[in-house]
């Protein structure tokens, strides 16, 4: 797995995947301050993510993160994706293990995806997902994610994309809240 991981890294860190006046590029300690201020900026837009959360940079690099990019666009953060490894409370995994007959540790779980508000109609979030994506697979993993069934434009993006769904099912989160979920797999590739 070290070989897999090396080569990885060699493949996120030597490219910029760009589109429409946007780079993609691997995120540094240096830009998370610049993320939290866009995310700040979605949670006002759109309320995501649905709880704030208390230290959200921290929020930002989860336990088992593997990678995080970010997209810049007229020399601002516009975007941010992160790609972790799974962990018991995933729901995706496991719907993706029972319909692939995989093993869940087999699967890299995309997350914390979003696109500031003023950066949007770029293809931003497309290009993010593609370089979580790519990584994952250099990884030998299965890239999965979860979505709240309220977010309704994150679930038109993954269906335009040709994300599968696997299901949908309800998440308790540690504030007590119980939501519902959809799961997706990527595609093939």
């Amino acid at each position: 797995m070290a070989d897999l991981e090396e080569r990885a890294n060699v493949v996120a860190s030597g490219s910029r995947r760009t589109g429409a006046g946007v780079g993609v590029r691997r995120r540094r300690a240096a830009d998370l301050a610049d993320c939290v201020r866009a995310l700040a900026d979605v949670h006002a837009a759109d309320g995501y993510p649905a709880e704030w959360p208390e230290r959200p940079a921290a929020w930002l690099t989860p336990d088992g993160l593997l990678a995080a990019w970010i997209a810049e666009a007229d020399g601002r953060t516009a975007g941010h994706i992160g790609l972790a490894r799974s962990t018991p409370g995933d729901m995706a995994p496991g719907l993706w293990s029972q319909r692939a007959g995989g093993r869940p540790e087999l699967t890299a779980v995309i997350g914390r995806l979003f696109v500031a508000p003023a950066a949007r109609g770029r293809a931003i979030g497309a290009l993010l997902l593609a370089s979580a994506v790519a990584h994952a697979r250099v990884l030998g993993l299965h890239p999965v994610l979860d979505v709240l069934s309220t977010d309704t434009a994150a679930l038109a993006l993954y269906r335009r994309l040709g994300w599968t769904p696997l299901g949908s099912g309800e998440q308790r989160w540690a504030s007590g809240r119980t939501v519902v979920v959809h799961c997706f797999a990527a595609p093939r590739g």
